[in-house]
């Protein structure tokens, strides 16, 4: 039943080919952290994040702060589309990093950003289990089985678009009732606030089963896997965007440069994240 997380993405790693070559350039920007010292040296940043990308910034929060002193990063982490919210109604933001395009993008074509948006990672869907599965799922299809408790999140979040996309594609699979999708969507008994809280009402017992990122299922060590269909499986892009009236835009820029490089890439493939489509 259980796949360790490395085969996962190893098995479903057909679904991104030829991602990191169509990948969004980061803006012109000093690269590497050694150059952004230069030019970031003494800002304080304030960054919202995918509540998905969370351990990934506390790590290149410890990274970024030390190589560039005098740098301090503020970290919050929710929903993508609540901080998207949050910065709309004049929220002090440096920058945006999201779990899609949609959201960042929201905010370029309303004059919020200082700049085009930036695809910085890729992630990809698996399902999760309570620790001992006592639902006894063994496949995706499991999932429309009555009386298994699904946990989802709300509806503006962006896992639930990657989930419902990805719950229509194993419709099609061989051996998918046709009346998969009406039966997963009837098993849903509670939405959460984001794809973080899923995971916790996982690890907490209170439902069975929740379709999440990898990278989610990789940082915790209170549930199980289970294979999905790489056919099946839908690539997330990651993208974040400079807030438009950052007091700090050109250190906002460099780091948003940074975390395109290969310094910040190198931070979320430990973490299990892919190159952006």
């Amino acid at each position: 039943m259980k796949r360790p997380i490395a085969a996962s993405v190893a098995a479903l790693a057909v679904v991104l080919a030829g991602c990191s070559s169509s990948a969004t350039p980061a803006p012109t920007a000093p690269a590497t952290a050694a150059h952004a010292t230069a030019t970031a040296a003494h800002a304080e940043l304030t960054i919202y994040a995918a509540s998905s990308l969370k351990s990934a910034v506390a790590m290149m929060k410890t990274k970024y702060e030390a190589a560039n002193p005098g740098t301090t990063l503020t970290i919050s982490t929710d929903s993508s589309a609540a901080l998207e919210t949050k910065i709309e109604q004049g929220a002090p933001v440096d920058i945006f990093l999201s779990a899609d395009i949609a959201n960042p993008q929201k905010l370029v074509d309303k004059g919020l950003a200082a700049g085009s948006l930036v695809k910085f990672a890729g992630n990809l869907l698996t399902v999760i289990v309570a620790t001992g599965n006592p639902a006894g799922i063994q496949t995706p299809a499991d999932l429309a089985k009555t009386g298994v408790k699904v946990i989802a999140a709300g509806d503006s979040v962006p896992i639930t678009k990657y989930a419902s996309q990805f719950v229509a594609n194993l419709a099609k699979q061989p051996g998918y009732p046709a009346n998969f999708v009406a039966k997963y969507t009837a098993n849903i008994v509670s939405k959460q606030d984001n794809a973080a809280a899923v995971v916790a009402q996982i690890e907490l017992g209170e439902g069975d089963a929740a379709i999440v990122y990898v990278t989610d299922a990789k940082t915790s060590t209170r549930v199980a896997t289970i294979a999905v269909p790489a056919p099946a499986n839908v690539p997330a892009t990651y993208s974040g965007v400079v807030v438009e009236g950052s007091p700090n835009a050109a250190a906002a820029h460099t780091f948003l440069t940074w975390l395109a490089g290969p310094e910040g890439q190198a931070i979320l493939a430990s973490f299990g994240f892919v190159p952006a489509c």
